[in-house]
This record gives C-alpha cells, sequence and structure tokens, in this order.
C-alpha cells in the first residue's frame, strides 16, 4: 500500500483526524494502533453524561464519513489503511452504555478488533459493497455494534 506523506497529514487538519491524529502512519497494523490512539479520548468522552456520549458517538461517525472521504480522495486510495477515524467511531460505539473500568476498555478493545479484522456478516458485506466515506466508516460503525452487544451480553452473564 502506498505510504502516506507525513506533510499531508501534519498540513491539513482534516487528513490529521482522517489519520488518527497520526496513529494511522504506523507501519504495522494502523487499524490497531488507531484503535490505540483513540483511548485517550475514549477517557474524556467516557465521563460524559450517557446522551452527550451518545450524540458524540453520533457526531464522530458522521463527521467522519466527509473526512475519510476528503482523505480517501487525497490519497487516491478508496480505504487506505492509515485512515483510522473510522476505528475511533467503531471503538467509541463498542463502548456504548459499559461501565467504565479498564477490564471493560480492554474487552472493548479486543471485541472491536475482532470483529473489525474478521468482518463477520454482514460487516464483509458492507465493507465490499459500499463506497466512499460512508464505505469506509460503515464496517467499523457495525463492528462497533456487534462488539458492544457482545460486550453487553458478557457483562450480562458474568
Amino acid at each position: 500500500m502506498k505510504k502516506i506523506p507525513a506533510k499531508l497529514v501534519f498540513t491539513n487538519p482534516i487528513n490529521f483526524l482522517a489519520i488518527g491524529f497520526g496513529s494511522g502512519l504506523a507501519p504495522k497494523a494502523p487499524g490497531t494502533v488507531g484503535t490505540l490512539a483513540c483511548i485517550p479520548l475514549y477517557l474524556l468522552l467516557a465521563q460524559l453524561d450517557f446522551y452527550f456520549y451518545l450524540a458524540a458517538c453520533v457526531f464522530v461517525s458522521i463527521t467522519g464519513i466527509a473526512i475519510c472521504e476528503y482523505t480517501a480522495k487525497q490519497l487516491k486510495t478508496h480505504d487506505h489503511p492509515g485512515i483510522v477515524w473510522d476505528e475511533f467511531a467503531g471503538f467509541f460505539i463498542a463502548m456504548i452504555a459499559i461501565p467504565f473500568n479498564t477490564i471493560n476498555i480492554l474487552l472493548g478493545f479486543i471485541l472491536f478488533r475482532v470483529f473489525d479484522i474478521f468482518k463477520p456478516w454482514p460487516i464483509s458485506w458492507l465493507d465490499k459493497r459500499v463506497s466512499g466515506g460512508l464505505g469506509i466508516m460503515i464496517d467499523d460503525i457495525v463492528a462497533g455494534l456487534f462488539a458492544c452487544a457482545a460486550l453487553h451480553l458478557i457483562l450480562h452473564f458474568i
């Protein structure tokens, strides 16, 4: 995959967001590094009231469509692995209404990455058939929803 020029990331605020504040520049596993990089922001958002947290998830997801599409056009690649804003949205969604503690953050991280990497149906179907900024975001949004549901089930039965 084509390497992202650092200048493109650090001189343009939209690209800076799409590349996860630079975390998407990681040479290996940029999606995982991007998800790790969003945890400090999650720690801030988790302090919000439930409805404000939910609004933040919606805002990050909707703006992510435009942010990711813009950067993909700049990179001339549909879904460059370095674009990790979708991982931010997916992880935030995975953590909706999850009690705030280290174990839950770790479980949410693992579950989200599993769903994002392995892409069970319908995530794989969406990933292959939806294009543009929505296509970049939708598989991670659904992976986040799956991870959230799985984490709620785990917490309910443990």
